[in-house]
């Protein structure tokens, strides 16, 4: 029986699942569609775990339907609150579809390593990934200059204090959306290889291939003569 119908229609089937189940009662899916079918176990969907994937990420994809195509889009996001944010030009066809109403769905995926067991079926990835659901909503006028700003601190905490703020044209042009991060899901996978047993004395390497997104040291634009600033300098030494 599904997860989700267990929260609905019976709960003693929801104690006798909990006691089998590491899956904290209170971390239900919060709807059907989100509910992980392939490898429960690693679905998680408890807020504080989402919102960390969130935020290590710095770009969302996007899918929505459009006079009857689907897309999926690339676009730089953040998060304030317990919701994500994207923005773009006020003409741009995928944000008109948003902002009209329409379903979609956001995923964000950190690729962790490459899983290299000793059977070629075995192998595997070890990831981090959020899939989000649901109805965006515009950030009325008045709020647009406070989610910029936001969006200036998540690339650099002092930097939102630096830049030159969107005028007034500026802002007119930009459309700025933000989905409740409400009825979304975490899906991790870490570890090692998962052989089958009968595997295990084959004389093949088995392990994992670390991967990370990387800081590299920053680049300054040649015609600008300002000292780099501290969070720019510690980006660098972070490299």
């Amino acid at each position: 029986m599904a997860l989700a119908q267990l929260s609905v229609f019976n709960p003693i089937q929801i104690m006798a699942h909990h006691a089998a189940d590491p899956m904290s009662i209170q971390h239900l899916p919060p709807s059907p569609r989100t509910r992980v079918r392939r490898v429960a176990e690693r679905g998680r969907y408890d807020a504080d775990t989402i919102r960390r994937i969130v935020d290590d990420s710095w770009h969302c994809h996007v899918a929505f339907t459009d006079e009857g195509n689907v897309h999926c889009i690339p676009m730089a996001c953040w998060r304030h609150d317990d919701a994500l944010y994207i923005h773009g030009s006020n003409g741009s066809r995928m944000l008109k579809a948003l902002v009209s109403g329409a379903q979609i769905c956001v995923t964000i995926t950190h690729l962790d390593g490459l899983v290299l067991a000793r059977s070629a079926f075995h192998h595997s990835m070890n990831y981090r990934s959020v899939v989000i659901y649901g109805q965006c909503e515009r950030v009325p006028d008045e709020e647009k200059p406070a989610a910029l700003e936001h969006f200036m601190r998540r690339i650099a905490v002092g930097r939102e204090l630096e830049a030159r703020p969107a005028d007034r044209n500026e802002l007119a042009a930009t459309l700025i959306l933000r989905i409740s991060l409400t009825e979304a899901a975490a899906k991790i996978r870490e570890g090692g290889p998962k052989d089958d047993e009968t595997d295990l004395s084959r004389s093949v390497w088995a392990g994992v291939l670390p991967l990370c997104l990387e800081r590299l040291p920053a680049i300054q634009d040649p015609a600008c003569k300002v000292e780099p600033p501290g969070y720019v300098q510690d980006w660098s030494s972070d490299s």
